[in-house]
């Protein structure tokens, strides 16, 4: 087996999950590639001595790679799907922040966590992405221009609000006059558009979510969409330029720039370990916090 490892180093109470999982991999015969600045970091902290293959963009991780684990929070596995993109390369979040929706193994029990994994008895859950394209085009978007969450648009610079104008479709939806709006795969209604009281949606539903970001006009509300919709919109306001953000990447855009959003042409696959999944996550982190069952 080969495995990617990345991640993100917060605590030193992240070092033991580390430490656990390399010993793990280690016994087992484990092939690891270690993205190459997670791994001088090791080596700063003394956390780990032994040399190991490296990687530092998306283009090393090939079919040869049974998967990626990321190791920190949902931030953490944000960034790793950039290095993933579209090849397909499963990727699993071992959580070593708070919350935890996507990073969702958690430190306890690490070895019988990577003991399934060496098993191949988890399941993968297909998550869905969104594009975005800008006309005129912005450099910093389409580098880089597709987000596992969100897409939002936002003020920049100023407290003024802004206007969003929104066609869904070619179709006209709202001249939307808020702080901003956010575009919301499933995956990410648990996140940005939940705190902006968006509606939850499962990761297998088929359709996104339109949350405004305080509205001036209260009866506007979120909307879901198909995710077979094309959303097209158009940022106006005081100041010349707003922000976009895709997931936690931010870049500024012109005024009256055309912003086109749809579902991107790949998924990415999230290892979901059967102890795991997103109803327990949803159960006893957002919802209810424990079993009701008597």
């Amino acid at each position: 087996m080969k495995v990617a490892i990345f991640g993100q180093y917060y605590l030193v109470s992240t070092e033991p999950i580390i430490k656990d999982i390399f010993v793990f991999f280690n016994n087992n015969n484990v092939e690891m590639a270690i993205e190459s600045d997670f791994l001088n970091m090791l080596y700063e902290k003394k956390i780990i001595e032994k040399e190991y293959k490296t990687f530092s963009s998306h283009d090393v991780l090939d079919s040869s790679f049974d998967m990626l684990i990321s190791i920190g929070g949902d931030g953490t596995m944000l960034r790793a799907v950039t290095l993933v993109r579209n090849s397909g390369i499963p990727i699993l979040g071992i959580n070593a922040g708070r919350l935890g929706f996507l990073a969702t193994v958690q430190k306890e029990n690490i070895a019988a966590f990577m003991q399934i994994v060496i098993d191949k008895k988890y399941k993968i859950s297909k998550r869905t992405l969104l594009s975005i394209t800008c006309s005129p085009e912005n450099t910093a978007i389409e580098g880089l221009n597709f987000a596992l969450n969100e897409i939002s648009v936002s003020r920049k610079d100023t407290t003024s609000m802004i206007t969003i104008d929104t066609y869904l479709n070619d179709e006209f939806l709202n001249s939307y006059w808020a702080d901003g709006l956010i575009i919301a795969t499933p995956t990410g209604t648990t996140g940005y558009s939940l705190s902006c009281g968006g509606p939850i949606l499962t990761p297998d539903v088929k359709s996104f979510v339109i949350t405004p970001i305080a509205p001036h006009n209260l009866n506007a509300r979120p909307l879901v969409v198909p995710d077979t919709t094309e959303i097209r919109l158009k940022v106006s306001g005081r100041e010349e330029q707003y922000l976009v953000s895709l997931d936690s990447r931010i870049t500024s855009v012109k005024n009256d720039s055309i912003l086109s959003i749809k579902k991107t042409n790949f998924e990415i696959n999230m290892v979901e370990i059967p102890e795991e999944t997103f109803f327990k996550t949803l159960r006893t982190k957002l919802l209810w916090g424990e079993d009701r069952r008597n």
